[in-house]
């Protein structure tokens, strides 16, 4: 009993190679994880994994770290998937982001490529190179004035734009914004919104994220 104890039996679970923890197929290997057992899962001195299921499983490093980790297939290949480490990413977490990740594997999408794809498209959003622009832009502004600018970018310009892969923005969307903004009777600010996602379209070409303005081609005639 003191054996059985010892590696985990009551828990039903037993020691793989190099430290790794596995379900006891002896037991039917039904247990899956809890708060407590990852509690009490102790830094060794190689890295191991106490499993969820589906794939799903912590690992543990020498240094105490708990990352999840999740193992599919994609086109034959082998992946492997991170949703973050423990505790900021909880136990409920992160079988949500395992059912979700699941969900589009079944729909035949790699879950793993998605990501990246949209963690690139993020990085080149509108509204990311505008706050890069901005941080730029406002050195040796007045604060007053910089903040005015921001104020009026994020109530009227990204709201319409921040979500936009900042390359594939074409000017009927510049047009649609201006003239949202001169329906409240702010043809001024119209002017100004447009003048200023000009001057972040050309620091997106200076900077290789965009190849060519859209609000250069549009004067104020135009809407």
């Amino acid at each position: 009993m003191e054996a059985r104890c010892r590696w985990g039996y009551f828990w039903e679970y037993f020691p793989g190679q190099a430290g790794g923890i596995f379900k006891n197929p002896a037991l039917g290997g039904s247990m899956t994880l809890t708060d407590t057992v990852i509690r009490k899962a102790r830094a060794k001195h190689t890295v191991y994994r106490i499993t969820d299921g589906g794939g799903l499983y912590l690992q543990i490093t020498p240094a105490g770290g708990r990352l999840w980790r999740w193992k599919y297939r994609f086109d034959g290949r082998e992946k492997l998937m991170s949703f973050g480490s423990y505790p900021d990413v909880s136990l409920s977490l992160a079988r949500e982001r395992h059912v979700e990740a699941r969900k589009r594997l079944a729909s035949g999408t790699d879950p793993m490529a998605e990501r990246k794809a949209q963690k690139a498209a993020a990085e080149d959003s509108f509204q990311s190179i505008a706050s890069v622009w901005l941080e730029h832009w406002q050195d040796g502004k007045s604060p007053r004035h910089a903040a005015y600018v921001k104020r009026r970018m994020e109530a009227d310009i990204l709201p319409c734009l921040g979500a936009r892969p900042i390359a594939a923005i074409e000017a009927p969307e510049l047009v649609a914004m201006t003239k949202a903004i001169e329906q409240r009777g702010a043809r001024d600010i119209a002017k100004r919104a447009l003048e200023t996602t000009g001057q972040i379209f050309r620091y997106a070409i200076a900077h290789g994220y965009a190849r060519r303005n859209p609000a250069s081609e549009i004067a104020p005639v135009t809407f």
